[in-house]
């Protein structure tokens, strides 16, 4: 579809929402906005916050969703527009729903063999100490979060139980995953296509939401330092993971990189942040692609899916 073709769209852009993540999807979609009106579109910003939100996009010719977390980017608002008969950008409710769901996502990954760390799911009546015997070192988390909310590791049984009570306050089952002891990467998927890889660095103990949303210290390496053959690997083995989920359109995943240097899938993000910080607007920069060409593309390729 080309440019003129687009303009010819009215396109509504879904943001902030109820989730934790709120603030994050408010940023993000004020980028999309900024992005999309360079290209001279007809755009409209929505906060799904609102009682009347359905109201507002039910004339809507494509909705652009920059929703985070939990209401936004687990398939339900993609069943909501999927039921009124609006085109929207990204995964379906399936990819949606199993890749913000990280237990389920982890099983799926197991079973044909996609390298992911090992985890349990903690409840209050958890062998604390037998988790520990178990894993070592482990991320805690909730299963159904995103932007490392409600993240913290443990390597002891009080840590680990404490860490359970941290991750808690959010819905949904809790997750206790190996540590993996090396550097993360993240991988951007656009189309069929994987954009550069980045390797994150940060002085915190892992890549938190401070390092993401707040520091002006945490690395980004992009090109990431990869050699050709391992540039290929981590490329195969994300969108492997991604389209395992029944992922597409684009997305981001998320990967640790043990000593051995064998790559890990740590979660697939189907809604990516667009923030000053974010991750995917940079790879597509280094691929050449600036953020009004990166939400055209995104535009362009979900309108293609319904054709």
């Amino acid at each position: 579809m080309k440019l003129a073709q687009l303009r010819q769209r009215k396109i509504v852009i879904l943001l902030g929402g109820q989730s934790a993540e709120r603030e994050i999807s408010m940023q993000s979609g004020q980028t999309v906005v900024s992005a999309l009106q360079s290209l001279g579109l007809d755009v409209l910003a929505v906060d799904t916050a609102q009682p009347n939100w359905a109201i507002q996009v039910q004339d809507a010719d494509l909705a652009f969703i920059a929703l985070h977390g939990p209401g936004g980017e687990d398939g339900s608002v993609q069943g909501a527009l999927q039921t009124l008969g609006i085109p929207y950008t990204g995964s379906g409710v399936l990819g949606s729903a199993l890749a913000m769901d990280k237990k389920r996502s982890k099983q799926l990954w197991q079973g044909i063999g996609v390298a992911t760390p090992g985890f349990t799911t903690l409840t209050r009546n958890t062998d604390w100490q037998g988790v520990v015997d178990r894993f070592g070192k482990v991320f805690v988390k909730p299963a159904c979060e995103g932007s490392s909310i409600g993240m913290s590791t443990a390597d002891t049984a009080m840590g680990l139980q404490q860490a359970y009570e941290l991750a808690s306050q959010y819905a949904g089952e809790i997750l206790a995953e190996q540590f993996i002891d090396g550097p993360e990467y993240t991988v951007a998927i656009l189309g069929d296509s994987v954009l550069p890889s980045i390797r994150l660095e940060t002085a915190n103990e892992f890549y938190d939401y401070e390092a993401k949303y707040l520091s002006n210290e945490t690395l980004y390496q992009c090109p990431s330092g990869l050699d050709a053959r391992e540039e290929a690997d981590i490329a195969a083995l994300s969108l492997r993971a991604f389209h395992a989920l029944g992922c597409s359109v684009w997305g981001r995943v998320d990967l640790m990189r043990d000593a051995s240097g064998r790559f890990f899938v740590l979660e697939v993000n189907t809604v990516p942040g667009m923030t000053s910080h974010s991750l995917v607007p940079m790879s597509a920069a280094a691929a050449g692609l600036d953020i009004a060409g990166l939400v055209q593309r995104i535009a362009e390729l979900s309108l293609a899916e319904v054709q």
